[in-house]
């Protein structure tokens, strides 16, 4: 049995957003646990994508590429898979999309969420859940301490709006359908949690600024930059998932109601950075390169500031960021020289790399 998260080996697992950036991170890392794979997911938003370079399918015990929102796939895919644990990642992940689209934005991010917590009513049987939404679900106040689990959530833009949504959503079901002082009648344990700005290699979502900042290196310009002093909670996408593995690990393995609840993963406080010291850094590990201004002071609202407070995952849960911003950031611009230098190979060996490191890292000194 794996020495880390060891209740997941084996497990029968039913992962939504699989061909995403952190959902194709996911799957790599489950199927490294010993887990049986299911992806259920869109098609891979970009090309190139990690779930392609990395063959991400090749580790899957079974596929459906299908939207969350078709509720007649869904039930196949419950039935057909039976799923122990279930980690629903799949969304529309982009602020400035959810300007462009918001009624898709608030389909797929509220309504996928209720569809799946409702495929999992219907299952009726025992089941781990944690659903994924976001640090932007709290209503942002640009206050300069961290956001906890229990403040108000919220949202300006629709992205962050229907994230607030899908937290409400899945504390209504949880109440409703999966109470934990009634677990013994419905055997659902049910969780959220809410990661910060998640970086690595392997995403080139559009208006992402890890795939600005690769895209113009690698053609050798300088690096457009629309919000330099906006501060953000910078994590490599290994630290949040390992947050969504423990406590899917925890929850395999206690009934303690305590579990079934929400969770923030993301960097220490006071170790958040702004864009413009993420793009001089991962311009150093590039080994040259620049960046330009394109501020406009007419472009749709981003948060200033944004902090999330890890106490009660600390404290609640052990659980501990292990790679530094400096780190965080050589592993991500390593990642994308190894796929720039020979594009035509498979990144998983690499990604297996990372997530070995990753496991084998201790927990950072606060």
């Amino acid at each position: 049995m794996h020495e880390i998260f060891p209740a997941l080996h084996n497990r029968r697992i039913l992962l939504t957003g699989h061909t995403g950036f952190k959902g194709s991170w996911m799957a790599l890392w489950l199927a490294r646990l010993g887990a049986k794979v299911t992806g259920y997911s869109l098609p891979a938003p970009s090309k190139p994508s990690n779930y392609e370079v990395s063959q991400v399918r090749e580790v899957l015990t079974k596929e459906f590429i299908a939207d969350i929102r078709n509720t007649a796939t869904l039930a196949k895919a419950f039935d057909e898979t039976s799923p122990e644990v279930v980690f629903h990642l799949a969304a529309q992940p982009l602020v400035r999309e959810s300007y462009n689209d918001p009624h898709e934005t608030f389909g797929v991010n509220v309504l996928g969420t209720s569809a799946v917590l409702d495929a999992v009513r219907k299952a009726r049987r025992p089941m781990v859940v944690v659903v994924v939404t976001s640090d932007k679900c709290y209503d942002n106040k640009e206050q300069i301490w961290g956001y906890r689990e229990c403040d108000e959530l919220g949202g300006f833009d629709p992205y962050s709006a229907s994230k607030g949504a899908a937290e409400i959503i899945t504390a209504s079901y949880r109440r409703s359908f999966f109470h934990p002082a009634k677990l013994r009648d419905h055997g659902v344990k049910l969780a959220s949690a809410r990661a910060g700005n998640v970086i690595g290699g392997g995403d080139w979502a559009k208006d992402r600024i890890v795939t600005d900042i690769v895209s113009s290196l690698a053609a050798g310009k300088p690096v457009p930059v629309r919000n330099k002093h906006a501060i953000r909670p910078w994590e490599h996408v290994l630290e949040p998932l390992s947050g969504y593995l423990a406590i899917a690990d925890r929850m395999l393995t206690s009934d303690d109601p305590k579990w079934c609840s929400a969770w923030n993963f993301g960097p220490y406080t006071g170790r958040e950075a702004p864009v413009v010291d993420l793009v001089d850094c991962f311009s150093k590990h590039w080994k040259g390169g620049k960046w330009e201004d394109k501020s406009d002071p007419n472009a749709p609202h981003e948060a200033g500031i944004l902090r999330l407070a890890i106490d009660k995952a600390m404290t609640e849960l052990n659980w501990r960021p292990r790679w530094d911003f400096r780190t965080t950031v050589q592993r991500t611009a390593e990642w994308y020289q190894d796929y720039y230098a020979l594009p035509t190979r498979s990144m998983r060996d690499r990604c297996h790399k990372d997530i070995e490191q990753y496991e084998t890292s201790g927990p950072l000194e606060a």
